[in-house]
């Protein structure tokens, strides 16, 4: 997710006008209707072409990296040219990278972002696996590569990200005719949210995991409820009582730290100081446990507080949380992430009481991670509106959640009944990396079965429609290194 394929084989400019959406409800414009006859002209054109590179090729504005050979499939890194501002496309353009594992064109197509970076090795989320289809991936907007240049930070946010996603989906509709579902877990979960509420008519289901949903960012008493009564009693005993060790040990585990940076050329101009920094990982201890740690077996790997010596304490806190998180180095890669928590999507603040005093500068907010010559302002309506949206208008909308992980305190809850067909499941004993393969036997057959349905093709028995492969349907939990989702 985070490494960047800077290598470009090919420049292409921007062809013709923009289509732009209405600014918040995804209604065609007067711009989108007149270009709709070119769209024609240029799907003729394409379907005429028989090798499907060199469609992808032939649409406007696409550009090829690279071609990477995976046995029954091909696979495509491609660049996509994008408006910066989709208000205003003659304002400037940017580079967007995207990945295409194309099957066959009779079969669906799965979209599919992280909502950070994309991955520039063939892989295959769930869904594309569940209805053996073709995937689309794409990089969200200023993430390394897909950044404008200058950067103006203020076109960064949900809608100008759904609108980046709209245009692709048009632009790639003319190869991928068949039905289209939505997905992405985490980050991307809420991106293809978003992406639904802004452009309702664009998919024809959407399948979210482990997507939070933090509608009101001053009121976080969720997740403290959450973390008060997660897992076994003796577990979340013992990760508490690490962490205040922590604070306690503060003066040689500081040292540490300080020795680690200097080694490593890590510095902390972001958060101001090495003291900064060494709170907010520990602080995220509690929290990174149960969104990472297996557990049925994490608890056991805990050490005794009280026994540690300072290396075991200082080893343990990196293992689970990574004191390279609040370097300048390590945030640099999210700020993305740290300015959209901190304008639009909210971060959760949690109590800690079992802290007491300790804590010098409390649970940091995400304006601390980001440079300060970006401006940032919270615009809290946002995320009101996209829960009142999922709330009321939801349609063949899922969502997956995991037992044990703290970003699912505050989830989607979609519009209920049979004419909305939406869904929500959590994983029993699942953290955040919570899937349908781990749902009860009930519930995976039913989740499986919609997934299919959705993508208009046959069900079979509640289970995917192509064989698992160990490389492309690989699950591991990617595990980050500061509280992102």
């Amino acid at each position: 997710m985070r490494k960047a394929l800077r290598w470009v084989l090919s420049l292409v400019v921007l062809i013709g006008t923009v289509g732009v959406a209405g600014a918040t409800t995804g209604t065609a414009t007067a711009a989108d209707r007149t270009r709709s006859s070119t769209d024609r002209a240029d799907s003729t054109d394409i379907a005429d072409i028989a090798d499907i590179k060199d469609r992808l090729l032939a649409i406007p504005g696409m550009s090829l990296i690279e071609e990477k050979p995976y046995p029954g499939y091909r696979f495509f890194v491609l660049n996509y040219t994008q408006p910066v501002d989709h208000r205003h496309p003659s304002k400037g353009t940017f580079k967007q990278r995207l990945t295409v594992l194309h099957k066959d064109t009779s079969r669906p197509t799965v979209f599919y972002t992280s909502g950070y970076g994309v991955s520039t090795a063939p892989s295959r989320r769930e869904p594309t696996q569940i209805v053996d289809g073709n995937q689309v991936s794409m990089e969200y907007r200023y993430f390394t590569p897909s950044r404008p240049q200058p950067a103006d930070w203020s076109k960064l946010d949900i809608w100008q990200a759904a609108s980046d996603q709209h245009r692709i989906h048009k632009a790639l509709k003319s190869i991928y005719g068949k039905k289209w579902l939505a997905t992405g877990g985490s980050k991307g979960g809420m991106t293809a949210t978003y992406y639904e509420r802004f452009y309702p008519r664009d998919m024809d289901g959407v399948v979210a995991y482990v997507a939070p949903n933090d509608v009101v960012d001053k009121e976080d008493s969720a997740y403290d409820k959450f973390l008060a009564g997660v897992g076994p009693r003796e577990c979340r005993t013992r990760i508490q009582d690490v962490q205040r060790e922590a604070l306690v040990r503060r003066e040689p585990l500081s040292a540490k730290l300080a020795a680690y940076a200097e080694a490593e050329g890590y510095t902390f101009k972001t958060v101001g100081t090495l003291d900064k920094a060494f709170e907010a990982v520990v602080m995220d201890l509690v929290w990174g446990f149960w969104q990472y740690q297996p557990a049925a077996t994490a608890c056991g790997t805990i050490p005794d507080a009280a026994a540690a010596t300072d290396q075991e304490i200082f080893d343990y806190v990196d293992s689970v949380g990574g004191w390279s998180s609040y370097t300048d180095q390590g945030l640099e890669p999210y700020t993305p992430y740290y300015y959209q928590a901190g304008t639009e999507l909210g971060a959760p603040t949690i109590g800690q009481p079992w802290l007491g005093d300790l804590s010098r500068y409390g649970y940091q907010p995400p304006r601390n991670f980001v440079p300060r010559d970006i401006p940032m302002k919270f615009k809290p309506q946002a995320m009101r509106d996209v829960d009142r949206w999922v709330r009321h208008n939801a349609h063949r909308m899922m969502y997956v959640y995991g037992e044990y992980d703290p970003w699912g305190a505050e989830p989607f809850r979609p519009a209920r009944g049979a004419k909305n067909d939406t869904h929500v499941f959590t994983a029993p004993g699942a953290n955040h990396g919570a899937n349908v393969a781990q749902l009860v036997a009930a519930d995976k057959a039913k989740a499986t079965q919609r997934i299919q349905a959705w993508a208009g093709v046959s069900s079979s028995a509640g289970k995917p429609l192509a064989a698992y492969d160990k490389k492309l349907d690989r699950r591991d939990v990617r595990k980050e290194q500061t509280l992102r989702p």
